[in-house]
């Protein structure tokens, strides 16, 4: 297991700066990380700083309270993509879910996943805020839109990636789909449990630590 390949190498604050994502991209360069993940202002930015090489660019949509109009976050979407995003993460808007409102979850995957045509899409579901019941059935909505992940966190919440959460998103899924653990993925212990519990893919700022551990205990 090559735990490097499964890191989205991430900065998501709002005061970072344009040296705080060359820094980044530098990092994901040197460590060979599957992608960095940044907020879209920094896009054409980063853009021409990855091109030979063969790290994707991940960017967040409709971050971090996911409460946009669902046009608003096509629109945002559509732009990503044609500026020469591989990777979207876009966050739900919890408050369906907790109204009950199942329709609309699922129309906005399938509305963004018509849009998206081969390009890898993330539902970062927000777990704390969910029961495990809602859990279930955000996660089965996805799978059956065909979103390529679902997504635990934005790491901007009251709480980040469990592995219990973990291990449950994986059991609500089919083979298709795939789950990506962030928020408050720290050290190589914390990564590890959440590829243990099923994710395949690891969100974290700690990349450069995770990494080095892992390659010193080799």
């Amino acid at each position: 297991m090559k735990l490097n390949k499964m890191i989205d190498h991430t900065n998501l604050k709002p005061d970072a700066t344009q040296k705080d994502i060359e820094k980044l991209i530098l990092e994901a360069i040197k460590y060979d990380f599957f992608a960095i993940c940044i907020n879209p202002s920094f896009l054409l930015f980063a853009k021409p700083k990855l091109k030979h090489t063969n790290i994707k660019i991940c960017c967040v949509a409709s971050f971090p309270f996911g409460t946009t109009s669902l046009e608003a976050k096509l629109a945002e979407i559509k732009w990503l993509i044609e500026n020469g995003c591989d990777e979207i993460d876009f966050v739900i808007n919890v408050a369906h879910v907790k109204d009950n409102q199942f329709d609309k979850i699922e129309r906005e995957f399938s509305r963004i996943r018509e849009t998206t045509t081969g390009h890898t899409i993330k539902v970062i579901i927000e777990t704390c805020f969910l029961s495990k019941d809602e859990i279930v059935k955000v996660c089965k909505i996805a799978d059956k839109c065909s979103i390529d992940f679902v997504k635990t966190s934005t790491g901007f919440a009251k709480g980040g990636a469990t592995a219990e959460d973990v291990k449950l998103m994986k059991e609500s899924i089919s083979s298709k789909t795939s789950v990506k653990a962030s928020g408050g993925i720290r050290t190589y212990d914390d990564a590890i449990k959440m590829v243990n519990a099923g994710a395949s893919r690891i969100g974290t700022s700690q990349g450069v630590v995770i990494a080095e551990h892992s390659e010193t205990n080799k």
